[in-house]
């Protein structure tokens, strides 16, 4: 048995588990968060998210990232990320649905009531 949980070890890789007391924060992406956005995605062996972004700090660690605009997301994969990246992704999905209900309250045009009977 001992083996079997060291090889399963050993597939996972180097992971950390979350700090008892370790706070997470989903927020708007800053500008200043660019460099830690392009480690992120070069961790994920993919390309940072772009346009209007939300990410997932532990601190001043970005552990995931998604693009509010085409959902493209990037996770941290030495960090237990997973449950935080599809929290992520439903709180973009949230984000976006809203932006468009409130698009489609804008393009309303108020017209008039036609009106009742005809005019002699």
């Amino acid at each position: 048995m001992q083996s079997l949980t060291n090889t399963l070890k050993k597939l996972a890789g180097p992971t950390q588990s979350v700090p008892a007391r370790a706070h997470v924060n989903i927020r708007y992406a800053r500008p200043a968060d660019a460099d830690a956005l392009a480690v992120l995605a070069q961790l994920d062996s993919s390309h940072p998210p772009t346009g209007t972004i939300l990410v997932a700090a532990a601190g001043d660690e970005l552990w995931a990232a998604v693009s509010l605009d085409d959902g493209h997301l990037v996770a941290n994969p030495f960090r237990p990320s997973g449950e935080l990246a599809f929290h992520l992704t439903e709180r973009a999905r949230e984000l976006r649905r809203a932006e468009r209900r409130q698009k489609r309250r804008a393009a309303k045009v108020w017209r008039p009531a036609a009106p009742v009977g005809g005019s002699r």
